[in-house]
């Protein structure tokens, strides 16, 4: 299940959504704390991994990313201090709801992240990243599975970006609040770093497969991942295409 969230993640995000229920249902009873923070170790390494491919094709508006990096990193450490003190079940009902609604709205804008088009510099654009990555933040430090989806939406929607120039810069929000979740949940002592550092290598694998895809086949290919729908005639993602483009 790492070696799939990581391949998910590198292209659409959401690799949470399939690594944090596998982890829930391998251990039902450890403590959720403990395999939120253990999800944080496995998924920040092939986050970083498929930052660092992006960036070599990718060039991204610094203007616009950096404050976004900063603030979901400052977001991340006040939801990872608030995790142990109030419960994450109703983030856990509202999470389906929240995902369906950024499918149907951009299932709707047939055009949106079609063509990267970032607005120019200014201050009230440098807000808008600011509060983008203290709300995402918090939210990946506090319960996190779907936080690259949210991320990816934001920068299409919010600053005009495209679907992989999005995807590069949810990239590297998402290692900032990843980091900053590690850093104090492990200070709590809530990580179990032998499963969390074997998840990462897989996930690293995953993400090193997936973010090669996303930058082949560019913008369109991510869009597309992002609703499920692959490039063949499928209805939905294939095993068939996943192990040629391997193959390959």
């Amino acid at each position: 299940m790492a070696f799939f969230a990581g391949l998910v993640d590198a292209v659409a995000g959401g690799g949470g959504l399939i690594q944090v229920p596998a982890l829930f249902a391998a251990y039902p009873d450890a403590p959720p704390a403990t395999l939120l923070s253990t999800n944080k170790v496995s998924a920040i390494g092939g986050t970083l991994n498929a930052a660092r491919r992006y960036l070599r094709h990718v060039s991204l508006p610094w203007a616009i990313v950096l404050p976004a990096i900063v603030a979901g990193f400052v977001g991340s450490l006040l939801g990872a201090n608030a995790v142990s003190n109030f419960p994450a079940e109703p983030l856990r009902k509202a999470l389906p709801f929240l995902l369906l609604f950024l499918l149907f709205y951009t299932w709707f804008q047939p055009s949106l992240g079609e063509q990267h088009a970032p607005k120019e510099k200014s201050r009230f654009q440098q807000l808008k990243a600011v509060l983008l990555g203290l709300t995402i933040g918090f939210y990946d430090g506090f319960f996190g599975p779907g936080t690259g989806s949210f991320l990816l939406f934001g920068f299409v929607r919010f600053f005009a970006f495209d679907f992989l120039h999005a995807s590069a810069a949810t990239k590297l929000v998402n290692v900032a609040t990843n980091l900053a979740a590690i850093l104090m949940l492990a200070s709590l002592g809530q990580i179990n770093w032998p499963l969390g550092f074997a998840m990462m290598i897989a996930n690293i694998a995953g993400s090193q497969f997936g973010s090669r895809l996303a930058i082949k086949h560019g913008s369109a290919f991510v869009r597309k991942a992002f609703f499920g729908n692959c490039e063949c005639t499928h209805s939905e993602v294939c095993m068939e295409c996943l192990f040629s483009e391997l193959n390959q």
